[in-house]
């Protein structure tokens, strides 16, 4: 069951908000760089110079279950699952850094250009009629541009602008769409990259309710968090997804609703 609510065909932007079914608590230590999940192991990236690392959780009671801290001189950015790997980017030093996602050791790199901010791995979903995109990566840097990489050699194999849409963050791909989280805003936008040379904002999402019951229940605690920064398909046909942030205390369980 898709989390997004029916499309118009009228070609305007819909505009969606969340609704808050439940939620869980999160590491508040944890500075969310990359969140998701896969055969029922969720996956989360975090930053900062010096404490950034990659763990596996479990996905229902959102449990630690492993973690490794990664080298000082890499800021941990976003991560993504393709077959038995993980792959995690890192914010400035241009290198990606590749595990073994069921023990977590590193097995490998890839080189890139440029900033490692958001990836996701695209995987097959009801639109692919017109594009062969199955199996590929989708990387963000921070601008308003979308690449698609190889995810055996990590080779840039297309750039896309998504208009005027800066700052795309933690990417999330779902049934042919690219969901991106826009840095420093309650908003993520959902991306129709399936049209040749074409990366079309669809949906605009408003999590502004994650971000307040966030905001009032670190206030509660007596904590700093940091931005909305997460979001996965948790691949149980609930037609939900999972959000939380850099520094939050929960992540929630939501519905998208139509605004």
């Amino acid at each position: 069951m898709s989390p997004f609510p029916s499309l118009s065909n009228t070609g305007g932007v819909a505009e969606w908000s969340v609704e808050i079914i439940e939620r869980v608590p999160h590491d508040p230590t944890a500075f969310t760089q990359g969140l998701e999940i896969e055969d029922g192991v969720a996956y989360e990236s975090t930053g900062l110079w010096g404490e950034s690392s990659v763990a596996t959780l479990d996905p229902q009671s959102w449990e630690l279950r492993d973690r490794v801290s990664i080298d000082d001189d890499f800021f941990g950015e976003g991560v993504t699952v393709v077959d038995d790997r993980l792959i995690q980017l890192t914010w400035l030093s241009e290198i990606a850094l590749v595990y073994d996602r069921h023990t977590l050791e590193q097995v490998g790199e890839f080189r890139y250009d440029g900033e490692g901010w958001g990836l996701c791995h695209m995987e097959s979903g009801p639109l692919y009629s017109s594009r062969h995109l199955d199996g590929d990566l989708w990387m963000s840097d921070g601008s308003n541009h979308l690449t698609r990489r190889d995810p055996n050699t990590f080779e840039v194999l297309e750039v896309l602008s998504v208009g005027d849409w800066e700052n795309l963050n933690e990417l999330e791909c779902i049934d042919g769409m690219v969901v991106a989280n826009i840095w420093q805003t309650d908003s993520l936008i959902v991306i129709d990259v399936t049209q040749p040379g074409d990366a079309t904002v669809v949906a605009t999402i408003d999590a502004a309710a994650v971000v307040v019951d966030a905001q009032a229940s670190a206030a509660d605690m007596g904590i700093d968090i940091d931005v909305l920064n997460g979001v996965a398909d948790p691949q149980d046909d609930s037609g939900t997804l999972w959000m939380t942030g850099k520094l939050w205390p929960y992540l929630y369980r939501v519905r998208l609703t139509p605004a």
